[in-house]
């Protein structure tokens, strides 16, 4: 039995062809995980401003101040934690200023933030995304109530 040597050059530039087929794909891989990061937190950004906005509708003495004070509080929550929406908008309800005091209520507010992903620049992924949060907070049931 005779054992032949391997030919020195049948493995040569095998490196570099799995680099270039692997690259695009860890690529991929590495701007798919910013963008899910960006997501997350443009997401949570919008649903702490939601929050802020209902509770500060919720101490308002009126209606139309809690609406006008929801606003206030989600657009400085968004830019305190430096989410730049291309069009935001804060709806508010305040339904339940109009029942009678000791009946139990909630302020409910929703904001909505179109955030700019086109930074990114990547083919697939969208230059926009429409970011909606709900949140409530409780009215106080023996507080007197204005419309």
């Amino acid at each position: 039995m005779t054992r032949r040597a391997p030919a020195a050059g049948r493995d040569r530039g095998s490196v570099t062809v799995e680099l270039v087929v692997l690259a695009p794909v860890l690529l991929l891989f590495v701007l798919g995980v910013f963008f899910a990061g960006r997501y997350a937190l443009a997401q949570q950004a919008v649903q702490a401003a939601a929050a802020e906005a209902a509770r500060a509708a919720s101490i308002a003495r009126s209606a139309s101040e809690a609406s006008g004070t929801a606003a206030g509080a989600a657009a400085a929550s968004l830019a305190n934690q430096d989410v730049r929406c291309l069009t935001r908008s804060v709806a508010v309800d305040t339904s339940a200023f109009a029942q009678a005091p000791g009946t139990p209520g909630l302020v409910s507010a929703t904001v909505s933030c179109q955030v700019d992903m086109s930074d990114l620049a990547f083919p697939g992924i969208p230059g926009n995304r429409n970011l909606e949060s709900t949140m409530s907070s409780p009215l106080d049931t023996y507080r007197s109530r204005q419309e």
